[in-house]
């Protein structure tokens, strides 16, 4: 892996976050962290989209 300016700051700023932690520990635990954010916004815009369909669930029914 190439350690580009923008991963090097981001590993600066993880570092900060977890002096403890190595650069290859800080690459895993950037890795994590965003798999976890990625996961929460997936569950929070399902959540969304199923409170917008029982909102509107039945909405048009007898229309037809």
């Amino acid at each position: 892996m190439t350690e580009t300016d923008e991963l090097a700051a981001a590993l600066d700023d993880a570092a900060a976050r977890w002096p403890e932690l190595s650069r290859g520990q800080l690459i895993t635990r950037l890795a994590l962290e965003g798999h976890r954010a990625a996961t929460a916004r997936q569950r929070q815009q399902r959540a969304g989209r199923l409170a917008a369909l029982r909102q509107h669930s039945g909405a048009l029914t007898g229309v037809y």
